[in-house]
């Protein structure tokens, strides 16, 4: 009994340390940031001045003007304030943008080494058959023809990507909800400038 459940453990080793190697990552990952963008003065300004202009278009959106000359003046107070919004938003983006490149290196450190542990090795058997690019990339750099078998870049990406957005929203580190809305770094263009 014990010896087989020694065996089903060993079975999923590789994929457990992927797993939980993405897991360190996110969260050294999210200590870097913090240090970095969180605890500083600046970013906490500017969050403040997002989450006030957020509301401040919310609540100048939902009121209804009543008369011709009203709506004319709430109007260009509304683009005021958009305006303000996808500057502090850009902003934001910038500061975040100097910690990411940090971040980007210890990812891509990470990586590496996981690269070097599990070249070549089945590290998970997924349980459906994926499709074109999908396969692709489930597949990489492993031996064989059974489309099942996931490589270890998959599985990191996979759960780099749902570990670290969860632990973001966990610690309370997700942007504004007025900063997504703005456009970020590269904003679309407004249809109203034509």
């Amino acid at each position: 009994m014990a010896t087989t459940q020694m065996l089903s453990s060993l079975k999923y080793s590789d994929s457990l340390t992927v797993v939980g190697i993405s897991f360190c990552t996110a969260v050294v990952c999210e200590c870097i940031s913090w240090i970095l963008i969180y605890r500083t003065n600046s970013y906490k300004s500017l969050k403040f001045s997002i989450d006030k202009a957020s509301k401040k278009l919310e609540t100048m959106k939902t009121d209804n003007p009543t008369k011709i000359s009203n709506k004319k003046s709430k109007t260009k107070k509304i683009d005021r304030v958009e305006t303000s919004l996808k500057e502090s938003s850009r902003d934001l983006s910038l500061f975040k943008f100097k910690s990411g490149a940090v971040v980007a290196l210890v990812l891509f450190v990470v990586f590496g080494l996981l690269n070097s542990l599990f070249e070549g090795k089945v590290v998970a058997k997924l349980p459906f058959k994926p499709v074109g690019i999908v396969m692709k990339m489930s597949h990489r750099g492993l031996q064989g023809d059974d489309s099942t078998d996931c490589s270890m870049a998959f599985l990191y990406f996979l759960c780099s990507i749902s570990i670290r957005t969860n632990l973001q929203k966990f610690l309370g580190f997700s942007p504004p909800r007025g900063a997504a809305a703005a456009g970020g770094l590269f904003p679309m263009p407004d249809p109203k400038t034509n």
